[in-house]
């Protein structure tokens, strides 16, 4: 009986474009069409978009770094799709603290609705990821890396609007004290097991914030808001680094 071997057939166009370094090409130009569109609505300088395109390429190079070999693909997946096309609208978003001349009530507005279209789609790339069976460790790392970042540029915004003290900028900073801390403390460092709690806090900074951007919010009100999200915040940390505290310690 005679055996037919198969010739292995060349790579499609298709799967040669769908590799990492191809999804954040890609994703430069929804970055680009973002922050070119601020720029054009807001009469701002276009050191906008390099600032948004260079902490663009610094993620992007990042990210194609910590990617794992055997991620399923093809390229990053279609959840991690989603999250850096998320990105494309919170780095423009974070580039805006930076520059003066922003806080215009069109500027707010503006404000407003890219952090709300952020926050929303917050909420898809979890089940897309589910949904398709591209549930990966670098994915959620990804997706949390994100929300911090949004919390952050939130925080910063909030902060040079004037209508809250800088200290608003610890709602966004208590997650990077939170891992810096695991340098100095080895039980900080430990894993954190699933929690709703988290989940729902996190959505409660974002929401906060953004109601505290929001023209028509004054002085007074948003620092009650502010306040109460910090002291949520504060409590939701507080019950993480008990329980790892208790946690066996590392090996």
């Amino acid at each position: 009986m005679s055996q037919t071997t198969q010739t292995p057939q060349p790579p499609t166009s298709r799967t040669r474009r769908s590799s990492p370094l191809g999804d954040v090409a890609l994703g430069l130009l929804p970055l680009l069409a973002v922050s070119l569109a601020i720029c054009r609505m807001l009469a701002l300088p276009t050191s906008h978009v390099l600032l948004a395109v260079a902490s663009y390429a610094g993620m992007g190079a990042l990210l194609l770094a910590k990617f794992p070999s055997n991620h399923p693909g093809p390229g990053l997946g279609p959840a991690n799709r989603l999250t850096l096309a998320r990105a494309s609208l919170v780095l423009p978003l974070a580039a805006l603290a930076l520059l003066p001349g922003v806080f215009t009530e069109i500027g707010y507005w503006w404000m407003v609705g890219l952090s709300a279209v952020a926050l929303a789609m917050d909420g898809l790339d979890g089940p897309l990821a589910r949904r398709t069976g591209t549930e990966s460790r670098f994915g959620a790392r990804f997706d949390m890396e994100m929300d911090a970042f949004l919390l952050l540029a939130l925080s910063a915004l909030v902060g040079w609007s004037g209508k809250v003290g800088f200290w608003v900028l610890l709602i966004g900073g208590l997650r990077y004290f939170f891992a810096l801390g695991g340098l100095l403390w080895t039980p900080l460092r430990g894993a954190l097991p699933p929690s709703q709690r988290r989940k729902v806090v996190c959505v409660a900074q974002g929401i906060v914030l953004v109601v505290c951007l929001a023209p028509v919010t004054q002085s007074a009100p948003a620092t009650t808001l502010a306040a109460s999200a910090l002291a949520l915040l504060v409590y939701s940390f507080v019950v993480d680094t008990w329980w790892l505290a208790r946690s066996p310690p590392l090996a």
